[in-house]
């Protein structure tokens, strides 16, 4: 169920504006051109070799009653994010959840797979899981399902509003 990221802008123009952004901000990476079609976190470690507990996810969730209230979060692909608890009370509501991959592209302009926290809505708030921030790089979605991104997770912190979060995540992903 791939979207053509034509439909957003074109892959060229959002990598394009995260590169720009990466720019501006003095990060210090390399871009890892990837097969849209092994975009996913475990296909694109597997086919490239990486390794997975240096791969870390973007994910966005969103309120299940409260339509303003959305935040991104920053986790390692070997843990699970804690949206029913410390993501919850982070939004300040009952209940949240992953955002559809609908809902992700209109609240990023980017395709699940290649959401980055570097050129996020300024209205979205990035949490990253202060395991991520243990690791000495970490390999991010670079916008589209084309790029991913390696990064020191300290560059980060360079995102206007990032927070690290002890126990945004934790335990093992299924």
């Amino acid at each position: 169920m791939l979207h053509h990221e034509a439909m957003i802008g074109g892959t060229n123009a959002i990598e394009g504006r995260v590169r720009s952004l990466l720019n501006a901000l003095g990060v210090d990476h390399t871009a890892v051109p990837c097969d849209p079609e092994l975009a996913d976190t475990a296909a694109f470690c597997s086919h490239y070799g990486y390794p997975l507990e240096s791969s870390a996810n973007t994910i966005v969730v969103a309120a299940r009653r409260e339509p303003d209230a959305v935040c991104a979060c920053v986790v390692l692909a070997t843990t699970r994010l804690d949206v029913n608890h410390t993501v919850c009370d982070l939004l300040g509501v009952r209940k949240a959840s992953f955002a559809s991959a609908e809902q992700t592209q209109a609240i990023t302009g980017m395709l699940i797979g290649g959401v980055t926290p570097f050129g996020l809505p300024g209205h979205v708030p990035l949490y990253i899981d202060a395991h991520v921030m243990e690791r000495e790089w970490v390999i991010v979605g670079g916008g589209s399902r084309s790029m991913k991104l390696r990064i020191r997770p300290d560059a980060l912190l360079r995102i206007t509003g990032a927070r690290v979060i002890k126990g945004l995540a934790g335990g093992v992903a299924s």
